[in-house]
């Protein structure tokens, strides 16, 4: 009986406890915010000072502090921790900015990021510069990648689509303004389809004219040939689509250099060097081009061939350094993207700032993608599981790089959203010749005819 009675007593703790470890694996998230939240910050408000010394993240105390300790207390003089302000906590982790000692810097905070992980009892710790002396913890309870939840608040904008989620569990914006032209490379069924989606859907919505060059008969960007400005589907196609965009490339120039011809008396900001600068009613619309399995503009066959491809390597290439200016960005796709392509490929690569590299098949790939910005990027980049679809490791030029893995969109909502905001394509005569005519929807026919009364006078 007593034996019967200590089972029962020790049934509700280890329930508990076994819904507690069902609830990490299954529902991180809720987990989080009924668990993890409470004994992460227990364990940041108890241990703070000791873990910040056990990192070598303390100081020696000031001379008046020093003094105003002997002279009220007989405690010893130890060395002081970075001030700790308000702890924020948040869905996914938590927030605490540190005002460093002097003589301190944030990479001394970010060298000991693991060390504060295992501390605090999180999954990450990620160090931001706020301002002179300040940075910001972050602090991330659980792997936010493996089930993707965007933010529910993402700045926005024009040229600024929210693409995917970091692994520090904030937004990341595919902002054109700021990276103009972006390298994305992926194997088969690694997610870079669906990163191409997810940049379609948000651009659709914006007044800006989508072009697509897929040489795959269209399989990747017919279904959002309503909201598409112009489409070529093959290397033919490509051949005489990419010549027009030089040209109206060359045409917005001449609109600038109109604009220069400043007389006296213009203000000085109507003086510009892009059409960024021009007054609203002026300013032409931006062109985003999409370039999918790029490789196929490389492959040649025939002499003729090599001739086509050489002019449309030149004229992407072109695009590349001069469209910025002229409000014309490149997104280009592909699979594997190096000097072995051909002539030109290494000279367009350098003119793609913004780099996405989701899983590949070697990591000769990664290095096309990766090495010439951030070559520690490389091994993140050939890390990356088949089973994670999405995930990615994305860089600029700026050498700083991050993982991201893009939420899951089947292909017919995208393609109902390409549908629903058709009205929305913007009016640029030299790319109407190759918009895609596309039929009406039928109507299904009902069950019953409804039959009209006759009209009578």
């Amino acid at each position: 009986m007593t034996d019967l009675v200590t089972l029962a007593e020790l049934g509700g703790p280890l329930a508990a406890i076994g819904g507690a470890a069902y609830a990490r694996h299954a529902h991180p998230a809720a987990y989080w915010s009924t668990v993890g939240l409470p004994l992460s910050v227990a364990r940041l408000l108890a241990s703070y000072s000791s873990t910040m010394d056990a990192c070598g993240l303390t100081v020696e105390p000031s001379r008046w502090r020093a003094l105003a300790v002997r002279a009220t207390t007989r405690r010893e003089i130890r060395p002081v921790p970075p001030r700790r302000g308000v702890i924020r906590p948040n869905s996914t982790g938590l927030r605490v900015r540190l005002r460093l000692a002097p003589g301190q810097e944030p990479a001394d905070v970010a060298a000991s990021a693991e060390r504060l992980r295992h501390a605090w009892g999180v999954h990450a710790v990620y160090v931001r510069d706020v301002k002179p002396g300040v940075v910001e913890l972050r602090l991330v309870g659980y792997d936010v990648l493996r089930k993707v939840r965007m933010p529910r608040r993402v700045d926005g904008g024009l040229l600024r689509v929210p693409v995917a989620l970091r692994e520090d569990a904030t937004a990341f914006v595919r902002d054109y303004r700021a990276v103009p032209h972006e390298l994305v490379l992926g194997a088969t069924l690694s997610g870079k389809s669906m990163y191409l989606r997810h940049l379609v859907t948000g651009l659709a919505a914006q007044s800006v004219a989508l072009v697509g060059i897929d040489c795959k008969r269209g399989v990747e960007l017919a279904p959002f040939a309503p909201r598409l400005s112009a489409l070529a589907t093959d290397p033919d196609e490509a051949a005489e689509l990419l010549p027009v965009l030089v040209k109206e490339m060359e045409d917005r120039y001449d609109l600038i250099k109109a604009r220069k011809g400043i007389a006296p008396g213009t203000p000085d900001e109507e003086i510009t060097s892009d059409v960024w600068g021009l007054p609203d009613s002026e300013r032409p619309v931006p062109i985003v081009l999409f370039v999918d399995e790029v490789a196929e503009l490389f492959l040649v066959a025939t002499r003729k061939d090599e001739e086509r491809r050489d002019e449309m390597v030149t004229q992407l290439i072109r695009l590349a350094q001069l469209g910025r200016a002229a409000g014309i960005y490149l997104e280009v796709c592909g699979q594997r993207f190096g000097a072995e392509l051909g002539k030109g490929a290494t000279m367009l690569r350098a003119q793609l700032t913004g780099r996405v590299c989701h899983r590949v098949n070697d990591e000769a790939s990664a290095k096309m993608a990766l090495a010439d910005i951030a070559p520690e990027a490389v091994d993140a980049a050939c890390s990356i599981a088949p089973e994670l679809p999405g995930l990615a490791v994305v860089g600029d030029t700026s050498g700083g790089w991050s993982r991201i893995r893009t939420p899951y969109l089947s292909l017919a909502d995208a393609a109902a959203t390409c549908r629903e905001s058709a009205h929305l394509v913007p009016d640029v005569p030299a790319l109407t010749p190759f918009r895609l005519y596309i039929p009406p929807v039928p109507v299904e026919a009902s069950g019953t005819v409804t039959v009209p009364r006759p009209v009578t006078e």
